[in-house]
């Protein structure tokens, strides 16, 4: 049964109907199926308290695309959601409400503090799920898991766990990366380095038992005190005979030994360097291989410790400044000299980072990394686009073991337990009550918690039951493909990689599709600091969830990074209207409720069967390839131009003719059926408009979302037919140029000549031409007209049209009307010429004025024989 269309498309009246249609109709839902084949995706989960960006809302634009397209196919598909715990964000988020409040968590204390932080979990986690609604998300809800919640704290402990009795977890006493803002350890991963402007001072240290001095270049004079080694390159004849002396570290006075390590580069600086193995990578490595002492002198909140004499308390900046102060007092700061160089921000918060050893707990990644690698270059995993295959088998060659600790109180607490008697540690499946070494009850279990990217590491078999053998695990397990960001590659790609092959013995995903970045419309990152973020839900309610999903999907390519333009949104929004009119119109129109095609087809007919036939297998392919902002560009050129534009308009002498019943008939079933197939190729993009078009057509089945993808037919591939078709839509094409350019109306009709060798051709285009083209009349021939001279004409490969210049326009009048434009146009240039002439301009105005100027002359130029040339032809 055929339903009307409203009149005019309104989304924000429909878009949450159809949404509850879906849910209520369970259509999103995903059973394991022996009948059909398996197709998974699980989510990137977002922070459970955050809410939805635009990046977000491309990720998972290009996720449903890839769901919607599958569902379709006949696949059993899972489309796994979830929320991440995200420890530090949620975390600051709290205390700062605690703030207001006037209290700190250690006021609240350890437990009363994670009560709050569920409180707001609960209060906001569904805010960002809510919103996932809005852009038309069809992930099985019923499945929703959160990184905390039981299942996934019990993978979380069986991973650790099993990882600490096969040796890949420990705990030591090495350097890494610390925020003093978030007061926590962060991996390697999540430091991000900026160029910065800073300074190189130059140092004086005194040999022991000498008056001669060495001279020190370094960046970090704060850590000075924590010296505990001069190094210099062993192929440095200058200072080779220093070697195995001492020099006097200033400011503590304490002898520090000097040594040769081929670390040290001989032209940087003064070929010497100052080693603090507590405070920077690579001097820990040298403290390691010569057995210097560590000395830590920075503490947690970024200040100077008990080790920095004098200068405990000072902030590190500030005890930077004093430390340079003094120095300069001493005669021992010999120069200083500007200096920009790569330092390391923590990801979250933008704080530099603080090299300094610690005592935290680290996955041994060397062993993991190996099968990760060999996974990757067996082909086992792929990488789309192909070239960040050598991003990431560059990046994993050379991992560092991850730092996985964290100094939060939200998060996964760390499954150790200290004994206080023995100093065993035990680490633990269940809650132990005493030391597993010496069966003492006085045990304490460690403070802190997981890096948030650990359980996130797990989430594509966490969340399928794992541990447990669950049937989910086993039929959607390895996922199909991973969509995600190239910006967190190395956060969560490369330790998922790493922890399925560990835990399941299998790939988590076969492929990696990774996309890049939304930029606003100057190319610049969204972030509140610059204020140019754009909220998704905002745009949905003025423009439609189809509208931007479309902007986010078309003009882009895999890796590379989208601008957002306000603009496209309003253009696909025009979009959605062309399809919701042209449907309405179609609809309108219809007599038939069969959209079977007819074994009699007219050219055409033909013509739009083979281009839709053509497009249902090259959208079909682009979306296999992932290339699906080149499946949604075709689908838009396809509906907007070839079957609104000109089938619909070729159509219309067909329907419109009472007394064709036959060929009105035949154009109906072609128009349902084109318009029926191509909303399904639309529909994993603008997945609410073509339910809303589908529910109105004559139909079988509960949604579009579950009836069957489109296969291309080869009964329906009429090559001739579209070079016939084309030619004629070409000399459509020439004619209405023609009369654009000499400013002639569409009502005013004009008989035309043809001349052709296709006579049969032209011959039956007639009514085309007469709708088309504005024709009175059309007249096929061989040869040119007698008076050709006063004849417009236009030319095509196939055809040489003529049309009579009186009835296009009144000749004085057009006359009349050129001679006063060319007159207009050569005052103008004559204004423009005597500007250039004038010596003074052209010598004192701007270089790009002066440029404007002579280009605006050369185009006043170019209309002038324009002109002249149609006043010539008149």
């Amino acid at each position: 049964m055929i339903k009307e269309l409203p009149k005019v498309y309104e989304p924000s009246e429909s878009e949450d109907r159809i949404y509850k249609f879906w849910l209520d109709n369970g259509l999103f839902n995903a059973e394991p199926s022996p009948d059909k084949k398996p197709y998974s995706i699980v989510i990137p989960p977002p922070n459970v308290t955050g809410q939805l960006h635009m990046g977000h809302a491309f990720d998972d634009t290009l996720q449903d695309v890839l769901i919607r397209t599958k569902r379709m196919q006949g696949y059993s598909t899972l489309w796994m959601p979830g929320t991440d715990h995200a420890g530090i964000a949620t975390q600051i988020k709290v205390e700062a409400e605690l703030r207001k409040e006037g209290l700190t968590r250690y006021d609240l204390g350890r437990e009363e503090f994670l009560k709050r932080v569920w409180a707001w979990k609960e209060k906001f986690g569904s805010r960002i799920i809510t919103q996932l609604y809005k852009l038309g998300a069809s992930c099985d809800w019923r499945r929703l898991r959160f990184t905390m919640d039981e299942g996934l704290s019990k993978a979380v402990r069986e991973t650790f766990v099993s990882l600490y009795e096969k040796g890949l977890i420990y705990k030591g006493n090495r350097i890494i990366n610390w925020c003093p803002h978030c007061e926590t350890a962060l991996s390697d991963a999540e430091v991000e380095y900026s160029e910065q402007a800073g300074k190189l001072w130059y140092i004086k240290y005194q040999i022991e038992g000498s008056d001669d001095f060495l001279e020190i270049a370094t960046t970090r004079p704060e850590t000075m005190m924590g010296d505990t080694g001069i190094a210099v390159n062993p192929n440095d004849e200058r200072y080779r005979h220093l070697i195995g002396k001492k020099a006097i570290l200033p400011l503590m006075n304490r002898p520090i030994p000097i040594f040769a390590d081929d670390y040290v580069e001989m032209d940087f600086g003064t070929g010497c360097v100052k080693v603090t193995p507590c405070h920077d990578p690579n001097d820990f490595d040298m403290g390691k291989r010569h057995d210097l002492e560590f000395i830590l002198v920075i503490d947690g909140n970024g200040k100077i410790n008990k080790n920095g004499g004098k200068y405990c308390g000072l902030d590190r900046l500030e005890a930077r400044k004093q430390v340079i102060e003094d120095l300069d007092k001493l005669g021992l700061l010999t120069k200083t000299e500007d200096y920009s160089h790569n330092v390391g921000t923590c990801y979250r918060c933008g704080t530099n980072v603080e090299p300094m050893t610690s005592s935290q707990w680290f996955v041994k990644m060397e062993p993991l990394a190996k099968e990760d690698l060999a996974a990757v270059r067996r082909g086992d995993i792929k990488f789309i686009p192909e070239r960040f295959t050598k991003t990431y088998t560059n990046w994993m060659e050379n991992v560092h073991d991850w730092c996985i600790s964290r100094q939060l109180w939200w998060g996964h607490r760390i499954p150790a337990w200290y004994c206080k008697d023995c100093g065993h540690i035990t680490v633990s499946r269940e809650d132990p009550d005493k030391c597993e070494k010496c069966g003492s009850a006085n045990i304490k279990q460690d403070e802190d918690v997981l890096d948030t990217w650990f359980s996130s590491a797990l989430w594509p078999f966490s969340t399928m039951g794992w541990p447990e053998k669950t049937r989910e695990l086993e039929y959607y397990y390895p996922t199909n493909v991973l969509v995600t960001g190239y910006d967190i590659i190395f956060f969560w790609v490369a330790r998922m990689i790493c922890f399925g092959l560990e835990q399941m013995k299998e790939r988590p995903f076969k492929e990696v599709f990774l996309h890049g970045i939304v930029r606003d419309s100057q190319g610049r990152k969204m972030s509140k600091s610059l204020g140019n973020g754009i909220d998704p839900i905002e745009v949905i309610e003025k423009y439609g969830a189809d509208a931007l999903r479309f902007t986010l999907i078309t003009g882009n390519s895999p890796g590379n990074d989208t601008r957002f333009y306000y603009e496209r949104v309003e253009a696909n929004r025009n979009f959605c209207n062309k399809i919701w009119n042209a449907s309405r119109f179609v609809m309108m129109n219809l007599t038939v409720e069969d959209f079977t095609l007819p074994e009699k087809l007219s050219l055409e007919d033909k013509w739009i069967l083979t281009l839709y036939n053509r497009l249902v297998r090259e959208v079909t392919e682009n979306i296999e390839k992932y290339e699906l902002g080149v499946a949604a560009d075709k689908l838009y050129s396809f509906i907007w131009d070839k079957y609104c534009d000109w089938y619909i308009e070729l159509c219309k002498t067909r329907l419109l003719d009472g007394n064709d019943k036959e060929g009105s008939e035949c154009a109906q079933r072609v128009l349902g059926h084109v318009l029926c197939g191509t909303l399904k190729l639309l529909h994993p993009f603008m997945p609410f408009i073509t339910e809303n078009i589908w529910q109105a057509l004559p139909h079988k089945g509960v949604s579009i979302m579950v009836s069957e993808w489109e296969k291309p037919d080869e009964r329906y591939e009429f090559p001739s037919a579209v070079a016939e078709m084309e030619q004629i839509m070409e000399a459509v094409r020439v004619v209405r140029n023609r009369r654009s350019e000499m400013n002639v109306p569409p009502s005013k009709r004009a008989a035309l000549t043809i001349v052709t060798k296709s006579p049969e051709l032209f011959a039956g285009a007639e009514p085309f031409l007469k709708r088309l083209a504005s024709a009175s009349s059309v007249t096929v021939a061989d040869k040119t007209p007698e008076n050709a001279d006063s004849m417009v004409s236009c030319a095509t490969d196939a055809a040489h049209i003529f049309m009579p210049l009186s009835e296009l326009v009144d000749l004085e009048k057009e006359k009349e009307r050129i001679k006063g434009e060319i007159a207009k146009s050569e005052k103008f240039a004559a204004s423009i010429e005597a500007k250039l002439s004038n010596e003074n301009f052209v010598s004192r105005a701007p270089e790009a004025v002066v440029s404007a100027e002579r280009e605006k002359l050369e185009k006043t130029k170019a209309l002038i024989e324009k002109l002249r040339h149609s006043l010539e032809i008149l």
